[in-house]
């Protein structure tokens, strides 16, 4: 192996120094490093423990912040509360503000009319004084002047009960002449009666002359009775060739003996339609009524074709409301279906 050379060796005797220097250098510059680090760690350190510090007051600001804005909030709402409470309470009172003006007017205007009606009864009271003080003073007047009718009254009183006595006493004789006349009216009413009665007995002695002792016409009482099967068909109330037959007959009897009845006597021939009790319901005839009055009606107006004068003529109905036999038989309703004649007064 070759030695080095002088060159070689102070070549090499020269970098480790430098190396050294370097080495140095380096140590210095990463000493003054950490040293710079720590100290800015220090510092960092001691800012970032006061950085903690404000970080910690400011959480506790921001807590109490919170706690604040909660009480802030609470009081907001309770306020909104009381705000709608408050609105409420403002429209209730607004209302009845209204209303209270409403009724003032009302009340103003029910005073005002009021007002207006008393002042009115109040001169209508005064009217009516008015009137009452002047119809007193007529009063007034007025009993005066009655005062001296009454006293001219008495005077005629005493003059109209003397006249009165003496038409008394008068009274008493006419009485008795009044009661000696009644007695003898009744006598002359009694004798026209028997008179008439005579005159009807002769009249239905005639009659069954003439007629003969027949079933279906007879005398019941003090009336002459035919069957309305004499003179009718059933449900009819026109008279049939039989029937006018009959009824000449007994206009013929009439004539004779109505010659011989004296004028001041005011009989009548009563002639009265009987039915039985079975309903009729026609046009003609709605009910019994209209057929028993149409059948006496008959009678009558053919009593006055054969010369009969009509002042001594009646008809009358009487329906089913008159029976002879009550009974429900077909010879019950043939006796009760009968035309009746009275010899009457009026």
């Amino acid at each position: 192996m070759a030695l080095p050379t002088r060159r070689q060796r102070r070549l090499g005797i020269d970098i480790w120094p430098g190396f050294v220097d370097a080495l140095a250098q380096l140590l210095i510059v990463i000493i003054f490093v950490v040293m710079i680090f720590t100290a800015a760690q220090f510092y960092l350190s001691n800012a970032l423990s006061g950085r903690d510090t404000e970080l910690a007051t400011l959480r506790r600001d921001i807590l109490d912040l919170k706690e604040q804005l909660n009480l802030v909030q609470k009081d907001r709402d309770d306020l909104k509360v009381s705000l709608a409470q408050t609105s409420s309470e403002l429209q209730s009172s607004i209302a009845a503000r209204d209303q209270l003006q409403a009724d003032v007017a009302d009340l103003t205007a029910r005073v005002d009319e009021s007002r207006s009606t008393a002042r009115n009864e109040l001169e209508d009271k005064d009217a009516a004084m008015r009137e009452k003080e002047t119809a007193l003073r007529a009063s007034q007047n007025l009993v005066a002047l009655l005062n001296q009718q009454i006293a001219a009254l008495r005077d005629q009183l005493s003059r109209i009960s003397a006249a009165l006595d003496l038409s008394e006493q008068k009274t008493k004789d006419q009485d008795v002449q009044i009661a000696d006349l009644g007695k003898r009216l009744n006598a002359a009413l009694a004798s026209k009666v028997q008179e008439l009665a005579s005159y009807r007995s002769e009249f239905f002695g005639r009659l069954r002359e003439i007629l003969g002792d027949r079933p279906d016409i007879r005398i019941v009482g003090d009336r002459f009775v035919f069957q309305s099967e004499v003179l009718f068909t059933p449900g009819n109330a026109d008279l049939g060739p039989d029937a006018r037959h009959e009824l000449d007959l007994l206009g013929g009897a009439l004539r004779d003996i109505s010659r011989k009845i004296p004028a001041e006597i005011p009989w009548v021939l009563r002639v009265d339609g009987h039915t039985d009790k079975r309903p009729i319901s026609t046009a003609q005839f709605p009910s019994n009524w209209e057929l028993s009055t149409a059948r006496a009606t008959a009678v009558v107006k053919y009593l006055i074709q054969q010369g009969i004068p009509a002042d001594r003529l009646a008809a009358a109905g009487f329906g089913e409301f008159q029976p002879i036999d009550a009974g429900d038989s077909d010879d019950a309703y043939r006796k009760n279906r009968r035309i009746e004649f009275k010899l009457t007064e009026r």
